[in-house]
């Protein structure tokens, strides 16, 4: 493999064909994770992964405050860092990126601070895994774990999950103010609690920030406060598992019980077992071996037929494969025997549905075949060569 070529800055105007080979999401750079993968563990060719990362790579990026961890110059950067792992050409191309990474997510948080000061509440997009700061602080943590960048970040967090006040009623500090989905209206707004876009996210990078001993100042107690949320507004099915709401409106808050009578599917992005592994991580985190024991027996119980049944697709967000993936990185940390246990049945379930998965079906990364790919490939092979889970903030 050679280095891709990459355009000599950040373009913030690009659409069309250039904005779709730069979405980790649906597009060209989340299918080069495939096919790197691939090439690393023996069963494709390093001239496909080549192509598919010079395909993605090349020509200008989209470096405006609307980019992410899925999309734009973050976007390339973390595929890039991926080959970086196996063939140190890349470095340079990824190395040249950090430096545009690092000064958006100074603009990033410099916006975000201005927000905070002023009142207002913030936005999915401002914080989430997808194409927040969250995510950024993902990439930040594999490209540049002791910068000041990633310990600003960390700190943004630290202060953004405080509670705070608004018309009598204590919201969650990364209250959005608009709705989760346009069809699913939440009147006042709402606080998110899944992985891809709410708590469960924010607390997965600040508990393994920790691990690696990235700590900054007040980043155990909000790690606490995370925590104390989801202990808050935990719940139990008919057979006592537990699950918890995708999101909370100002109604919950006032009635002290979620409007949502049920569980979810139990899927990484919003339910049980994203939310499962970042309260996992947080008891590593911070040593708390009840806390640990109680996520992991969480996340076995949504690896049994009856919960599975509930899954509707294969993909990495919601479907089989991103159950699949957290559950793997999860079980290689259980310390409760539960979760090694329930993890072959799923790990030949996701073997098997990729085997017969319509290959001209979406190709892209969070809800198509190259994720559902890849989590196949590492169920088996047992393990990432790219670490290209990474961007599910599982590990």
């Amino acid at each position: 493999m050679t280095s891709p070529t990459t355009g000599a800055g950040a373009d913030s105007s690009v659409n069309g064909p250039d904005a779709a080979r730069q979405s980790l999401a649906t597009g060209t750079a989340g299918i080069a994770l495939l096919h790197l993968e691939r090439a690393l563990a023996g069963t494709g060719s390093c001239a496909d992964a080549h192509r598919q990362i010079r395909a993605a790579a090349t020509g200008p990026l989209d470096g405006g405050l609307h980019t992410g961890l899925y999309y734009g110059t973050p976007a390339i950067a973390f595929l890039l860092h991926c080959a970086g792992k196996a063939d140190g050409r890349y470095e340079t191309a990824a190395a040249t990126l950090d430096q545009h990474v690092a000064r958006l997510t100074h603009r990033r948080l410099t916006a975000a601070a201005d927000r905070m000061q002023h009142g207002g509440a913030g936005s999915l997009g401002e914080y989430d895994l997808f194409y927040g700061l969250t995510g950024i602080g993902v990439l930040l943590m594999q490209r540049m774990p002791r910068s000041d960048i990633f310990a600003d970040v960390l700190r943004y967090l630290t202060v953004l999950v405080r509670p705070r006040e608004q018309d009598g009623l204590l919201l969650p500090g990364w209250w959005a103010a608009h709705d989760p989905d346009p069809i699913l209206p939440t009147p006042g707004g709402h606080a998110n609690l899944g992985m891809a876009h709410g708590a469960a996210g924010i607390l997965a990078l600040l508990a393994l920030a920790m691990c690696h001993g990235h700590v900054v100042e007040h980043h155990g107690e909000a790690i606490d406060q995370l925590t104390q949320c989801f202990d808050r507004w935990r719940q139990h099915d008919a057979k006592g598992d537990t699950w918890w709401p995708q999101w909370l409106t100002r109604d919950d808050l006032q009635a002290g019980r979620p409007r949502q009578p049920a569980p979810g599917r139990p899927s990484w992005c919003y339910g049980t077992p994203g939310i499962a592994r970042a309260l996992q991580l947080a008891a590593i985190a911070t040593n708390d071996p009840g806390r640990r024991a109680d996520a992991e027996h969480a996340l076995a119980a949504c690896l049994t037929d009856v919960h599975l049944s509930r899954l509707t697709d294969l993909g990495l967000c919601h479907g089989l494969a991103g159950v699949y993936a957290t559950a793997h990185r999860a079980a290689a940390d259980a310390q409760e025997p539960s979760l090694t246990q329930s993890l072959p049945a799923v790990t030949t379930a996701i073997q098997t549905a990729a085997h017969h998965h319509d290959h001209h079906d979406t190709p892209g990364l969070l809800t198509g075949h190259a994720g559902i790919h890849l989590a196949a490939e590492t169920a088996r092979n047992g393990t990432t060569g790219t670490g290209w889970d990474t961007c599910l903030l599982i590990t």
